[in-house]
């Protein structure tokens, strides 16, 4: 029997997760979709599919084995505990939470569900953990076909802003893939973090300062250096380059091709991140669906990592509201 999926937000990722798991995923079946609008609800779901507006309904109903967590940032933590409440395995979005202490409260019941049944029901989506592309490049880390690491340089770039995102909803939604991506990289937490902006684009709205620049520091010394850039116009780029001793090792990526610049993005650059990560949420899913019809535990992204990405996320925004001053991070 196919594991029954219930998807609770029908917007652009909650639409393309509906798509994969009625289309390209082996061993599942979306039976249910949750959307404050009722219309993109029906639009969203597969013909045989109930629709809701409540995302309570979905979540305690029969029908659903396992839920995907796919709305607005600010509702995942109570999703997530909700479906805690109702023993139903849940994928959830990044990030875990925009804050903290809602980060630290589903960590805490998910450490108390470990103790009462042995086992995690919360998988996180850091989809970059599954890209063929990030994959080979942590190999090659970790291998040290260059020498030891010394440097990683990261470039983030949308073709515009979601509607209302300012600095900081740009570094907990944005840049928290490369909060989570680098010390999975390195294998090595980050240990201290700036912010910097200069001259903006005159296309970010107000309370964005656009592009800004991060770094990054390890507990291994490396430093990560991070362009965050939401309305580059042309499209959606992102690029990783691991500087080691003897040499540097780049995140393969055919969708970089050609030049970056505005009128070519139709031809060579993708409009968004779906195409360029097509692939990392797809094996994403599997690897979901997959151990869940095993009964094994997912090889996804768990509570705590979504705890270490927000506390990263927190000294990043103390540092922008300190006009850049280097933070330290705190996990405790």
């Amino acid at each position: 029997m196919p594991i029954r999926v219930g998807v609770i937000g029908a917007g652009i990722m909650g639409a393309d997760h509906i798509r994969n798991l009625s289309t390209t995923i082996g061993g599942a079946e979306v039976t249910f979709v949750a959307d404050l609008d009722a219309d993109r609800a029906a639009a969203a779901a597969p013909p045989s599919a109930r629709i809701t507006t409540d995302p309570a309904e979905l979540i305690n109903s029969s029908d659903v084995d396992a839920v995907v967590v796919a709305s607005h940032d600010a509702t995942h933590a109570g999703l997530v505990l909700q479906c805690f409440e109702a023993m139903t395995p849940v994928l959830c979005e990044k990030p875990l939470a925009p804050t903290v202490l809602e980060s630290l409260e589903v960590v805490a019941a998910d450490a108390d569900m470990v103790a009462a049944t042995g086992a995690s029901l919360l998988s996180l989506g850091f989809m970059r953990r599954f890209d063929p592309g990030y994959v080979a490049l942590r190999q090659a880390v970790q291998d040290r076909v260059q020498g030891e690491p010394l440097m990683v340089h990261c470039i983030s770039r949308n073709a515009s802003a979601a509607p209302g995102a300012t600095s900081e909803s740009a570094i907990t939604n944005s840049a928290i893939h490369e909060l989570d991506i680098i010390p999975w990289l390195l294998d090595s937490p980050i240990t201290e973090v700036s912010w910097q902006a200069g001259k903006s684009t005159r296309n970010a709205a107000a309370g964005l300062r656009d592009p800004a620049f991060m770094t990054l520091r390890t507990a291994d010394g490396t430093l990560t250096t991070l362009e965050l850039y939401l309305n580059a116009q042309y499209g959606y780029a992102t690029r990783c380059e691991v500087v080691s001793e003897r040499g540097t090792t780049a995140l393969q990526n055919s969708a970089l091709l050609g030049f970056e610049q505005q009128g070519t993005r139709q031809a060579q650059i993708p409009a968004d991140w779906r195409p360029r990560f097509a692939d990392a949420y797809r094996l994403q899913l599997q690897a979901w669906i997959s151990a869940l019809a095993a009964g094994e535990k997912p090889t996804l992204a768990g509570a705590q990592d979504g705890l270490n990405a927000s506390v990263v996320a927190q000294a990043m925004i103390q540092s922008l509201q300190s006009d850049g001053a280097s933070t330290k991070v705190s996990y405790a």
